[in-house]
């Protein structure tokens, strides 16, 4: 009201008004000082009323100019009174008192209201609806058409055109109202037809209908449909000229609308077909006039509306109408009446009263029966048979804006009810909900659009009659509710909807019972989040409303530990409306970060796309905000957290989905990989869950049937209904759920709560629990669902069909439904039969995973010609892809031959199933009788010769074609084989053909090793061959070389320029590669497109950015470097729009290789994502440049805190020379585009020349090192001079190297100088002068030219530079024990002690502030400590106290998980003699079991119950005290120990148990005790449960005391098996079956009589192994590792081993393929062979063996892998397996001397490949001490060689060799520490040994006594070990050999390069010599 009371304060306003109120109220007066100075508000209605009290009269001066002077007055009121309109005032009636003297005025005699009076009202009346519209848009309008109709009745045609012009003015105002506006305009209107049809004049009709055009012209929606009914109900008049006029006045609106007559007439048809055909008998004129206005006949015109005319007609019983049209449509009533029946009806029951519906009821039965003769239909049958969409009908009127109509709704619903019941008391609640599926159905495609587009009106109608259903049902409208959310999230996206939806969504979340709300919550927030920024502000305050129900009021109702689901509210932090919701919901919810990316990822992976988009966004925002060092963390170290792994999994998962709204999330996903990183696959296990199934009984199990049918629905058909928008196909998919659902048993009795439990079986019942909950809220209401589908006759289709079919979509759906046809089987038939429908449709996801199964079924069958008409299939589909004048579009060959190899690997599986369970399945029903088997083998064979009737080559060629390496590589290798096999070959065999396209392949698979060892078969490789060669090892420089001959040859071949230019932009060469593009354009202007990306990626390298813009803005070519060129040009100009336009597009542009490689080809789109962590990292350096703080310290903290993000990202990725030097090339270009130069911007662009100069280095690439470095030291980077001096010393010059380093440090001060420095610097600057000094004194060290005190003094000043840094403490230690290993012995016991004082505190100090080295430091630190102790003389040294005071000390301040990764070697030295380091000791083992007694007590077990009776007490005195500790008591820690005890108690009773002759022992009966001890949480011993994980050296810091050293699911034990077998080898073990709280299955060896301390150790030296693999880049990608598996030793007579499953040992794999070959394994003549080579000389015996041994024994093994391993991907993975892990083992065993390697010691898994190597009784070179001693340092007999390919020892297994051996080399301290409990807990072998030499020396000297001593004996035994990881070895077991010319004796040891080592070691183990000498039994030959 401020503008009203301005005006009131103004005295000029104030005087118009008392002068126009006087004019007005004459003779009457207004006491003006009597109303004061009050309220406008009441100021005003004073005046008003003494208006309106004062025309309650007549006039005062009734003279037509009094009157029109009165007219004027009430106008100009009218305008003074505008800031009092209604707009202001709900209170003031403005309007209404100035019509009252308009209509005084308007009344009396002709003479005195003239024409002028007449008009001169008109207009002020206008005036007065213009000022004050709202009063006339009120709820109580004054009545006004009254005053219009006088002027329409007129006989003055000027006032009838004044009078038009009002009603149009006042006709619009009501429809710009947003209420009622409507409903005035239709009682106006229905007026106006009133006046047309009366019998007014035929003027007065003209100007009304010349009017109401006019009306129309620029009318809107429901006013113009108002305009349109009333012209077409003229066009029946009798007057041609009034029906004239009305059809002019149609076609000028039509024109003026821009439609054509049907289109403007369309929307309004339901009205106007049912006033015109209503008419049809007593108008007949009217429907013709009508329809030739809309150019349609009239028969057409009735067909088309019949829906809109019959229900009106059926109601009011118009016989004859509906006759009329039964005869012109050609249908009977009853036809007509069905197949509108639902509507009719609605109509009918919406009646007033009941009496009219029955009426109509009752003319409907009898005008139905009257046509049809005996008929029994009911009117209750009537309506039953279309009582859903009936009701749908009626719930759309429950919706209406007039309340009676929807209460007409309501009472109609009542009588459907009465009438289908036949009962009136009954609740409409119920008997809604036995038909809401329906009606909810219905209501969908109403909103859908399905059968005719609606209006928004009408939907809004639609769903406000949803709301009034769900309130009507209440709580159980939950069994509908995934349809209902469908339905209000696809119209809660429409904006005209969203307000409208929104109410109905509370409603509905409002009804349900709080449990029910709970799995719509997500899904809700993320809806209203994901729009919050385009709601309207009334729409934000209903969103709000929906979020407060249930934040507050759900949150407020259900138990705390109920609130979980809270955590499916998305995040509301950003939306500052939300701030309240969002503070409830931070006090509810406390999420740790873990927590919380888990909750987001689990979103993101949701069918529902809003919940997935939020999720992403909010994934973005905790990435990139939130916990963006959480992240940094995540993905640190040599293994990655297993969280990195599920966000690219989830992430690699949404790139690949489609359908609406999929470009949004590939956006939003695409952003988050780039956050996150090209992160280094090698350090991530990326394998996304397999899902699929294979039936193995063809449908003839019921069990493994019902499983097929939960499987299909769980994994493919929910997932395709929940994603589809198009109803018709969610029908079909419904049907086909609903019709599984009934062949799996489910029932509503599953969710209903009046049937009791009993009712359903407990196998029902478990499935249906085992069931997401995202399928559960799916399937349950289409429980029992009524859903039909109708299936058409198939026509006959030729074969193949794939040739006659133009798309892949085509093809696969049809194929399939033919074959549906053809599914054998009764159970088959049922359950593929009801897939019809589903499979024909867009979506070809059904289709696709049914198809396998399907084709598997059919070949598994007797049916030869359906079998053929598959194969004629596939072959078909392979020979297109080959074939050259193929019509196929590239798109349906790729995607038809993918499909073919998905079935063909879907049929291998089965066979390799089949294969390894048959056995197991002959063996356990072998007393019940063969059948079953046999007919199981039967299918098996007939599914295998079909995989083996398909051409080789064929399949090899299409597979190349098709990019599907795998199965190339392996039909290729098969032919190679088979070729080979041939004796003799055939003539003109040239095998090179097929080595070039196995190299192409392995080029292909990125496996340079499979590339070099196919190059070694290749005598006289092709210059194609060698770039591939060069190319995969990054040998780029020669690349180039070969690229520029092939140019030379062919100097047009743009392919060629592309692999020139590829090499020099890998090389850093962009002026050259610039150079070459520009000459080549000049020749080849037409290529400019295709070299886009290398001309503007070498233009921007080098600063021309004109060229860039020029580039960028004349190509159309999209690819990777032409949109980062955008991006750095948007970046340039600094404008934000433009950026993040840029930016969007490059996203979407980089990540889509990411979506077409899918989730299982994260390697092959690694360069993709490389580009995206590039984009990010372009926008992460321009922000932070553009957003520098002003102060210099603010500034140079800003860049130092980027660096360090930019440096974690960079570790992150592989770590190859091409991947990090394209980072830091883009890198170093951000940073450059900064317009203002800064020193810290420069600095940093030298840290990255400094960086690419260190991996150029790394990988060889001399001259690229080179010019980075001199840009380095252009830019003046600081420390260049250490990249400098490594460079030098690379390239083969050690001592220029460190001259130049002593010289530049010397310059800058770091050597010799006394001078204190009062500068300050900071922490990098200190770490990185240390480095120099540590990388000075390490290379004086090495070149032997310095003083050891000299060297020292550089040590010790590196560690005072940088105080608290682990490396600097390190490395002086280590020099330190350096010097003290090459100590005399009179040496070590003198001056010894000190040094080892000064190592122990240098690694005490390296082992705080770190874990690089912690492998290095504290088992070294412990062997010095506690020897020192053990030494009489050194531990009465003074020093020996301090030494145990710095050790005690640092028990405390090293974190207590890195003295674990020592425990072993801790727990072997408890025996110690020293009481004083016992005591420190003793304290050391309380800690370590104290934080860690899962696993350490498991350590620990085998000391407590040692047969040495000082361990044993020891032990237990420690244990007793932890657990008498007060401190302990109160927590769990006692009972575990008690427990844990308890069943190493049993677990040893169970190892001694006496067997006897029993093949089984029973846990129940002989060990009730062990079985008790289920569900004690006591660790199950588990090697992955006892192995340390150490946390990440980047994310270290020196304060982390404690560290999540195991993983936390690490299983428990849960459940014994009852049965425990007895096993067959002579000590007899007990296999014993465990169930783990994870649900998994294990088993265990329990062992008498074997000492497996020795095993233990083992396991935990090959553990040390992996984990030195994973840190090595080239071992980790190559996936090098050791099997490992639990063990432990229980004392030293007895221990518990883990069984390893699903394993298979090589000796009857080889016997079973020797057997079909008739082959036997032993014969009289190879007796007779073997025992004249055991007698022979090595010549002799090689040349037998080669010669009458191995021709009787082909090789045979490579047939294992691909009868076990069909499917080809799973073939090539588990072949390279097997030869790494055997490389591995192999070297390892050589280290350790591992013999007795036969082949049942070395088991094979039959599901992945890998090498197993067991029983380790044969150590420490034992086999070369029998009596046939052992003359190979490994197994790698022919038959393995076999198994590893073509290749054989060459390429993969050989690297893998070299890798391994360089590795163990490299970290020989580590190894040696662990094997370092041998010695002070020596085997019980060695002392049975000691204990004989014992005996058998006592009578001779002492000498001979002391070599007894046991400590030696077990150091001799290590010392080989020790000796060989150095590189020292000859090949003893051989006299004389010559290996290169040189002849090498026994005594005969120097130091080998690894891969001549390697190389001596393969030679040795495959020498026919050695391998002829070995023992018969180990059969050298297999």
């Amino acid at each position: 009201m401020s503008q009203t009371a301005d005006s009131i304060d103004s005295s000029q306003w104030r005087t118009t008004l008392q002068r126009l109120v006087s004019t007005l109220i004459v003779p009457d007066e207004l006491q003006w000082k009597s109303i004061g100075r009050k309220d406008a508000a009441s100021y005003m209605q004073r005046i008003l009323d003494k208006i309106m009290s004062r025309w309650a009269r007549g006039l005062h001066h009734s003279s037509p100019s009094a009157r029109a002077t009165l007219a004027e007055n009430v106008a100009s009121l009218a305008s003074h009174l505008k800031p009092f309109s209604r707009k202001q005032s709900s209170q003031l009636h403005v309007a209404a008192a100035l019509l009252l003297p308009l209509n005084r005025i308007v009344e009396g005699p002709s003479a005195e209201v003239d024409v002028h009076v007449r008009r001169q009202a008109l207009s002020a009346f206008r005036t007065v609806i213009k000022e004050h519209p709202a009063d006339i848009q009120s709820d109580e309008p004054p009545p006004v058409f009254d005053f219009l109709q006088r002027g329409f009745n007129d006989k003055e045609r000027s006032v009838r055109v004044d009078a038009g012009r009002a009603l149009s003015d006042l006709v619009h105002l009501h429809a710009r109202a947003t209420n009622r506006g409507c409903k005035s305009n239709e009682t106006i209107f229905m007026k106006i037809n009133g006046l047309l049809e009366s019998s007014v004049k035929d003027a007065v009709k003209e100007t009304l209908l010349i009017t109401i055009g006019s009306i129309g012209r620029d009318a809107h929606f429901e006013l113009l449909g108002l305009v349109v009914q009333c012209l077409i109900s003229q066009l029946g008049q009798d007057n041609h000229v009034l029906k004239g006029l009305a059809y002019t006045q149609l076609l000028e609106i039509a024109k003026a609308q821009m439609k054509s007559p049907y289109t403007l007439v369309s929307p309004y048809l339901s009205q106007v077909a049912t006033f015109v055909v209503s008419r049809k008998c007593t108008n007949p004129a009217l429907i013709l006039e009508t329809c030739r206005f809309l150019s349609v006949h009239p028969t057409d015109f009735i067909s088309v509306t019949l829906s809109k005319t019959l229900p009106f007609l059926f109601a009011n019983s118009e016989a004859k109408v509906i006759e009329e049209i039964s005869e012109d449509v050609g249908q009977t009533i009853s036809t007509l009446f069905m197949e509108h029946s639902h509507q009719i009806l609605a109509h009918v029951y919406q009646q007033q009263g009941p009496a009219q519906t029955t009426g109509s009821l009752t003319f409907i039965w009898n005008i139905i029966c009257r046509g049809a003769e005996h008929s029994t239909l009911s009117i209750q049958g009537m309506v039953q048979s279309c009582v859903v969409a009936l009701l749908a009908d009626l719930v759309v009127v429950l919706g209406h804006e007039n309340e009676e109509r929807a209460s007409l709704a309501v009472d109609a619903l009542r009588k459907v009810q009465r009438t289908i019941t036949s009962q009136t008391e009954l609740e409409l609640s119920p008997f809604l909900r036995t038909y809401m599926l329906g009606i909810v159905s219905n209501l969908n495609e109403m909103l859908q659009d399905v059968h005719g587009k609606k209006s928004f009106p009408a939907k809004k109608q639609i769903l406000r009659g949803l709301e009034v259903l769900i309130v009507q049902i209440g709580p159980p409208i939950n069994e509908v509710s995934p349809q209902i959310m469908a339905t209000l999230q696809t119209m809660f996206l429409v904006p005209e909807l969203a307000e409208v939806t929104l109410s109905t969504w509370y409603t509905f979340l409002s009804t349900l019972n709080i449990e029910d709300v709970i799995p719509h919550i997500g899904t809700t927030s993320a809806a209203i989040v994901s729009a919050w920024s385009v709601l309207s502000p009334s729409t934000q305050e209903s969103a709000k409303k929906c979020l407060r129900y249930v934040v507050f009021d759900v949150g407020s109702t259900v138990r705390n530990d109920s609130k979980a689901y809270l955590d499916e509210v998305v995040d509301l932090g950003h939306i500052p409306e939300l701030s309240e919701i969002h503070t409830q919901l931070q006090s509810v919810r406390i999420w740790d970060p873990r927590a919380q990316l888990q909750k987001i990822l689990d979103r993101c992976s949701s069918n529902n796309i809003t919940v997935a988009q939020v999720a992403l966004a909010e994934l973005q925002n905790f990435m990139k905000n939130k916990q963006a060092s959480f992240i940094q963390n995540l993905a640190a170290g040599d293994t990655f957290d297993p969280l990195i792994e599920s966000i690219q999994l989830t992430l690699l998962q949404v790139v690949t989905r489609d359908g609406e709204g999929s470009d949004t999330l590939r956006r939003l996903a695409f952003e988050c990989m780039g956050i996150l990183g090209a992160v280094d696959p090698d350090r991530c296990d990326l394998k996304s869950p397999d899902t699929k199934m294979i039936v193995r009984n063809n449908f003839e199990d019921d069990a493994e049937a019902k499983s097929f049918a939960l499987h299909v629905i769980q994994d493919v058909l929910v997932d395709a209904f929940r994603s589809t928008s198009d109803i018709k196909y969610q029908g079909h998919l419904a049907y086909t759920i609903q019709e599984l659902l009934l062949l799996c048993e489910f029932s509503t009795a599953l969710v209903s709560p009046d049937n009791s439990k009993t009712s359903v079986s407990a196998w029902v019942r478990n499935r249906w629990n085992g069931f997401p909950k995202h399928v559960l809220e799916t399937i349950t209401p289409l429980m029992g669902g009524k859903f039909k589908a109708s299936h058409k006759e198939f026509p006959p289709l030729p074969s193949p069909i794939y040739p006659h079919q133009k798309t892949y979509r085509e093809w696969v759906q049809l194929w399939t439904a033919h074959l549906i046809t053809k599914a054998s089987t009764g159970m088959a038939q049922k359950i593929f039969g009801v897939f019809r429908s589903a499979v024909r449709n867009k979506d070809v996801g059904v289709a696709h995973h049914i198809l396998p199964h399907l084709v598997l079924n059919i070949l598994a069958s007797e049916n030869d010609e359906d079998t053929n008409g598959i194969i004629r299939e596939l072959t078909a589909v392979l020979e297109d892809q080959v074939a050259s004048d193929s019509l196929s579009t590239p798109d349906k060959k790729f995607l038809s031959a993918q499909a073919v190899f998905t079935l063909l690997d879907h049929l291998s599986a089965y066979v390799r199933i089949q294969r390894q369970d048959l056995p197991k399945k002959a063996e356990g029903r072998r007393s019940r009788g063969n059948s079953e088997f046999a007919i199981r083998q039967q299918q098996l064979i007939r599914v295998d010769s079909v995989l083996s009737s398909i051409d080789h080559e064929l399949m090899a060629k299409a597979a190349l074609q098709c990019r599907a390496h795998a199965r190339s590589l392996m039909n290729f290798e098969k032919q190679i084989v088979s070729m080979r096999e041939r004796q003799p070959p055939p003539p003109g065999t040239d095998f090179t053909p097929y080595y070039e396209r196995l190299h192409e392949i392995y080029a292909q698979l990125d496996q340079p090793d499979g590339m070099e060892g196919i190059s070694t078969l290749i005598l006289s490789p092709s210059l194609e061959h060698q770039i591939r060669q060069h190319e995969s090892t990054g040998r780029w420089t020669a690349a180039q070389s070969c690229w520029e001959v092939r140019l030379q040859q062919q100097p047009d071949n743009l392919e060629f320029h592309l692999g020139l230019l590829r090499c020099l932009r890998n090389l850093g060469h962009y002026d050259t590669l610039r150079t070459h593009v520009q000459g080549v354009l000049v020749r080849n202007p037409g290529w400019q497109s295709v070299l886009a990306d290398f001309q503007v990626e070498s233009a921007w390298m080098i600063g021309a950015w004109d060229d860039v813009h020029n580039i960028t803005a004349n190509t159309e070519h999209e690819g990777p470097s032409v949109v980062k060129a955008r991006v750095l040009l948007a970046m340039r100009s600094g404008e934000r729009i433009q950026i993040e336009d840029s930016l969007r597009i490059a996203r979407l542009v980089l990540g889509a290789p990411i979506a077409a490689s899918g989730p299982s080809g994260y390697r092959r789109a690694y360069d993709a994502l490389v580009d995206l962590h590039m984009i990010h990292e372009l926008e992460l350096i321009h922000e932070a440049v553009s957003n520098l703080p002003p102060s210099s310290q603010g500034r140079k903290s800003a860049i130092v805190t980027l660096s360090q993000i930019l440096s974690a990202r960079l570790d992150r990725t592989l770590p190859t020379f091409r991947v990090h030097e394209s980072l830091l090339s883009m890198r170093r270009t951000a940073f450059s585009l900064s317009t203002v130069s800064r020193p810290s911007i420069t600095s940093q662009i030298g840290q990255s020349w400094l960086a690419s100069a260190k991996i150029a280095r790394k990988a060889g690439q001399w001259q690229t090192a080179y010019s980075a470095m001199l840009q380095a030291q252009y830019t003046n980077a600081r420390f260049s001079f250490m990249e400098s001096g490594k460079l030098v010393r690379a390239r083969g010059e050690p001592l220029r190297a460190l001259q130049e380093l002593e010289n530049s440090m010397r310059i800058l001060g770091f050597v010799d100088n006394n001078t204190i420095d009062l500068t300050k610097e900071d922490d990098q600057s200190k770490r990185m002068k240390a480095k120099a000094q540590i990388l000075l004194a390490r290379w004086m060290n090495e070149s032997d030219r310095y003083e050891a005190s000299y060297v020292l003094k550089q040590f010790q000043n590196a560690a005072d530079s940088a105080p608290g840094w682990e490396s600097a403490f390190y490395h002086l230690g280590h020099f330190q024990d350096q010097c003290y290993r090459n100590l005399s012995t009179d040496d070590k016991s003198s001056r010894g002690i000190k040094m080892n004082f000064q190592t122990i505190k240098c690694f005490t100090e390296a082992a705080t502030y770190g874990n690089k080295f912690v492998y290095q430091t504290i088992p070294r630190l412990l062997t010095l400590w506690l020897d020192i102790g053990e030494r009489k003389v050194s531990a009465e040294n003074p020093l020996f106290d301090r030494i145990n005071s710095v050790v005690a000390s640092s028990i405390d301040s090293i974190p207590v998980y890195k003295w674990f990764t020592a425990f072993p070697q801790i727990v072997s030295r408890i025996g110690h003699l020293n009481r004083i380091v016992y005591s420190v000791l003793s304290k050391l083992i309380s800690l370590v079991i104290r934080e860690y007694p899962n696993q350490a007590l498991w350590f620990f077990a085998s000391v407590v119950n040692s047969t040495k009776p000082n361990r044993q007490q020891r032990g237990g005195a420690i244990l007793d005290q932890l657990k008498n500790n007060p401190a302990n008591t109160d927590s769990n820690f006692p009972k575990l120990i008690t427990n844990l005890h308890a069943m190493i108690d049993e677990l040893l009773r169970l190892c001694n148990y006496p067997i006897g002759d029993r093949k089984t022992l029973s846990m129940r009966r002989d060990f009730p005790k062990l079985l008790g001890m289920k569900e004690s949480n006591i660790l199950i011993p588990l090697q992955s449960s006892l192995t340390v994980n150490l946390p990440p050296v980047s994310s270290m810091s020196h304060r982390d005391k404690r560290h999540n050293l195991f993983d936390p699911l690490s299983p428990t034990f849960s459940v014994f098996y009852d049965e425990i077998e007895i096993m067959h080898s002579l000590a007899k073990p007990r296999k014993f079956t465990v169930n783990g709280s994870d649900g998994i299955k294990y088993m265990f060896l329990a062992k008498p009589k074997d000492d497996l301390r020795k095993d233990a150790r083992l396991m935990d030296f090959n553990g040390i192994i992996n984990k030195l693999l994973k840190t090595n880049s080239e071992s980790r990608r190559r996936q090098l590792h050791i099997r490992t598996y639990g063990v432990v030793a229980l004392n030293e007579e007895c221990g518990v081993i883990q069984w390893v499953p699903n394993t298979i040992p090589v000796r009857p794999v080889l016997l079973k393929y020797y057997e079909t070959r008739n082959i036997p394994a032993w014969s009289k003549e190879l007796n007779d062979v073997t025992r004249r080579i055991k007698d022979g000389s090595d010549k002799d015996a090689a040349e037998l063996f080669v010669t009458k041994i191995l021709p009787e024994f082909p090789p045979v093994f490579h047939e294992w892998f691909v009868e076990t391993f069909p499917e080809p991907s799973v073939w090539l993975a588990s072949r390279l397996n097997y030869g790494r892990t055997m490389a591995v083992m192999s070297m390892v065993g050589f280290i350790l001397g591992l013999g007795d390697r036969h082949c049942e010691n070395i088991l094979l898994d039959n599901n992945n490949g890998d090498v197993v190597h067991v029983d380790f009784s044969c150590l420490f070179e034992k086999g070369r001490t029998l009596d046939t001693p052992e003359r190979v340092p490994f197994r790698l007999t022919q038959n393995l060689v076999d198994g590893l390919g073509v290749t054989g020892i060459e390429g993969v297994f050989r690297i893998a060799c070299e890798i391994t051996m360089q590795l163990l080399r490299d970290n020989k301290d580590p190894l040696m520490s662990v094997l370092d409990a041998f010695i002070h807990d020596p085997l019980v072998e060695w002392e049975d040994e000691t204990r004989k030499r014992v005996r058998q020396y006592k009578d001779k000297d002492s000498a001979a006594i002391k070599a007894a001593d046991l400590r030696l004996w077990a150091k001799s035994a290590v010392r080989p070990i020790e000796r060989k990881l150095k590189g020292l070895y000859s090949p003893t077991n051989v006299k004389e050999r010559t290996y290169g010319g040189i002849t090498r004796g026994g005594e005969d040891e120097r130091e080998i390069s690894t891969s001549n080592l390697v190389q001596m070691l393969i030679q040795e183990a495959i020498d026919p010599a050695n391998l002829g000498k070995m023992y018969p039994g180990w059969a050298a030959w297999h």
